[in-house]
């Protein structure tokens, strides 16, 4: 069970049948690699992201994505993974606590209630775009689903991709200092099969999961080494083919490409999570 899933679990103490202690702590989702994602911004992992040029200055998401040509031994990234876990209140619920509580806009106020949320504050806007996204439909050839339990994500996982399935995130070493670079080493591995199920975590009062699949996306695993010497086996997600996707999107601005031209990758946070056949 990788990380991005283990330290998501409750104690059993703590698996109650009513969302006593659910706490919300407004805040990019919890220890991914140092591009989070804003409190107000939309996520890059949705195909319908749009971003102007005068985002690409100070989003700090433009760090995850690069061409698949790219992802050979001694390239370097620069990228910094966290080490830390800045919203561990955002744990799993079980599925019959999560199933009981509303998500929908169409239930906002009685959302926000339970949270004690006021409709003015930054926490609500960020509970009420968190559900806008996982309502906007998906678009052509991909399936999506936001699961608001570890049950639920498994069950969408294996309806799409059979019931032998490996869960995977990103892992890395103690950081000792900030690394100015990673730098790809051999052993660059591609997931069993040709089709995924990526899983990216939302801010949200408790953890919940954006999940998508399309047939036109590879997994990878990649091994990196940190100027230092720190160690990390990274997550690499590869789409064959973003001709649907928003021709504004961070990835084809950062990347100076235009949909559907060539493959698109993006190395996945800590605490997200890809399913793929064993």
């Amino acid at each position: 069970m990788p990380s991005a899933v283990s330290d998501l679990l409750q104690p059993d103490h703590l698996m109650d049948e009513k969302p006593v202690g659910v706490t919300f702590s407004p805040g990019p989702p919890a220890g991914g690699i140092d591009v989070g994602i804003g409190q107000q911004r939309s996520s890059p992992f949705l195909y319908t992201y749009g971003s102007s040029e005068d985002q690409l200055h100070d989003d700090p998401n433009v760090a995850l994505f690069f061409l698949e040509k790219d992802m050979h031994p001694g390239k370097r990234m620069n990228l910094h993974f966290m080490t830390q876990d800045s919203n561990t209140a955002a744990t799993f619920l079980p599925r019959q606590v999560a199933k009981s509580l509303p998500f929908s806009s169409s239930r906002l106020p009685e959302i926000l209630n339970k949270f004690s949320l006021k409709p003015e504050s930054t926490e609500a806007n960020i509970i009420k775009n968190t559900i806008e996204e996982c309502e906007k439909p998906g678009i052509e050839g991909e399936e999506k689903y936001c699961a608001t339990s570890l049950e639920s994500m498994v069950d969408f996982s294996t309806s799409k991709l059979g019931k032998d399935v490996r869960a995977s995130s990103t892992e890395v070493g103690k950081e000792t200092q900030m690394q100015k670079y990673y730098t790809i080493v051999p052993g660059v591995k591609k997931m069993a099969g040709n089709k995924a199920v990526v899983c990216h975590k939302q801010n949200y009062a408790y953890a919940v999961f954006f999940c998508h699949t399309t047939r036109t996306t590879t997994a990878y695993l990649v091994p990196l080494v940190g100027n230092d010497g720190t160690k990390a086996k990274a997550v690499a997600i590869c789409h064959t083919d973003t001709s649907a996707w928003n021709p504004k999107h961070l990835a084809f601005q950062v990347l100076k490409v235009k949909p559907g031209t060539v493959p698109v990758c993006h190395f996945l946070p800590k605490d997200h999570v890809v399913w793929t056949s064993k």
